[in-house]
């Protein structure tokens, strides 16, 4: 019987002996706090290793134990997916080096930077600001982070603005290190020493939400930083009608096209994204129901300022348009905290998206990649349970057409109770089979991921 006690009081007899065997592995063991909590389940103990050995020798402890591991980084998203079944550790990731201390190995003249996943992004590019070299992920900062570990970033397979340009973190990444659940270490791609014959490891844990293992380091493509970058933007005029109490207001075609700053979204996202000016990002940033649709558009590089005026020069012709050298206070941060939704439709669906939501005249403020069609959506605290229950049912089925889904990121305890946090994929079988592949025992953070993985 492994511990189950996560409680903090009491637990079976075989925690002290559990605890003296983690603390034989090397890294730092602690009792958890109430602040170490996952999605509202308490970890017994905290484990901050070193390096990848020592979590490697936590992992082996775990599975003699059967104990329940869930990694963390900054824990600026150890809230978001389902809450775990289970938590006996969790192993804390910022402390990881390369084994000298190193936790970045820069290779300029290759714009390749091997780095350890505990490591902050913001961290990492002021570490490689001075070769004039980043890490082209924009995060989605939180309240008073830079957007999370690299580590974190992979896990929850989370991109900013720039994934039009330059792609998302699975994109960027070319190497990966990882600790399987019986405390195999595992590489692949860059600077291969051993592969796992047949998986592509980058891929398979970048979004796994801890499931399958631990990252512990992980090579990336860098960028020259931007010369010089420029933003652009426009208010468009959303609809100030429509929305029902049961949100099923919204049909394809039910509104003229046109008829508000919706109807022409999808017009100028086109002639943006296909603009010689050739921007890096075209974000929205929509208040609420009450509120005017903002697009915004970062220029980088060569010219920044000439190109940036040509699309402001194009996005006048739908409303008052702006250029300026500093990005809206809003860009790249996440609409809100406690309760955040992610939707994701085909690219030229987004005013789609945006109209299903509108239906509902929730007081939700919707942010995201106008381009990639990524959006996430936030709402005021105090939304009760029957209320978010049925906007969460109500949009997923209003995106089906399009072929969209919607993903609850996080939510207050209670509010998500009964919610399928994922929604349904059709690739749960070939996730379940990859979960019984790299951990049977279901100890790596169990219940987190789709369908209950």
């Amino acid at each position: 019987m492994g511990v189950t006690d996560a409680t903090g009081t009491g637990g079976p007899p075989e925690a002290p002996e559990a605890m003296e065997a983690l603390r034989a592995t090397g890294a730092v063991i602690r009792d958890a706090a109430p602040g170490d909590a996952v999605a509202g389940v308490a970890p017994r103990w905290v484990a901050s290793p070193r390096d990848t050995g020592e979590v490697a020798a936590l992992m082996r402890v775990s599975a003699a134990r059967d104990l329940a591991v869930v990694p963390a980084g900054d824990r600026t998203k150890l809230d978001w997916g389902n809450p775990p079944e289970r938590c006996d550790l969790l192993l804390d990731t910022r402390g990881l080096t390369f084994g000298d201390g190193l936790v970045v190995e820069h290779s300029a003249g290759d714009l390749v930077a091997r780095v350890s996943a505990g490591l902050a992004l913001g961290t990492l590019n002021s570490m490689l600001a001075g070769s004039r070299q980043e890490l082209a992920l924009d995060g989605v900062p939180r309240a008073g982070t830079v957007g999370g570990t690299v580590g974190g970033t992979l896990a929850t397979a989370t991109a900013g603005p720039r994934r039009f340009r330059y792609g998302t973190a699975r994109d960027l990444l070319i190497g990966v290190t990882v600790v399987l659940a019986d405390g195999t270490v595992a590489r692949s791609g860059g600077a291969v020493v051993k592969n796992v014959a047949g998986y592509d490891l980058g891929k398979l844990f970048t979004g796994s939400y801890g499931t399958l293992g631990v990252i512990t380091e992980a090579t990336f493509r860098l960028h020259p930083v931007p010369a010089d970058r420029r933003w652009a933007g426009v208010d468009l005029p959303a609809p100030r009608t429509g929305g029902t109490p049961g949100g099923q207001a919204y049909r394809p075609g039910g509104l003229p096209p046109g008829s508000d700053g919706f109807g022409r979204l999808d017009s100028l996202v086109t002639a943006l994204a296909s603009a010689q000016a050739e921007p890096s990002a075209i974000e929205i940033d929509w208040p609420g129901p009450r509120h005017d649709l903002t697009v915004a558009v970062l220029v980088e590089g060569v010219s920044a300022g000439a190109r940036a005026e040509a699309l402001r020069e194009l996005m006048s012709a739908y409303g008052t348009a702006w250029l300026r050298t500093e990005a809206p206070e809003w860009w790249a941060a996440a609409p809100g905290e406690d309760t955040l939704l992610e939707l994701r439709v085909p690219p030229a669906c987004t005013h789609h998206a945006l109209r299903v939501i509108a239906a509902y005249g929730l007081p939700a403020r919707v942010r995201g990649s106008a381009a990639s069609a990524v959006l996430r959506m936030s709402f005021p605290a105090g939304m009760d349970r029957e209320a978010f229950t049925g906007l969460v049912t109500g949009v997923r089925a209003g995106l089906h057409p399009f072929g969209g889904g919607l993903t609850v990121l996080a939510a207050p305890p209670g509010l998500a109770d009964g919610v399928d946090r994922w929604g349904p994929s059709s690739a749960q079988p070939l996730m379940r089979r990859i979960k019984e592949r790299f951990d049977p025992g279901r100890r790596m953070s169990p219940g987190r991921f789709v369908g209950g993985i």
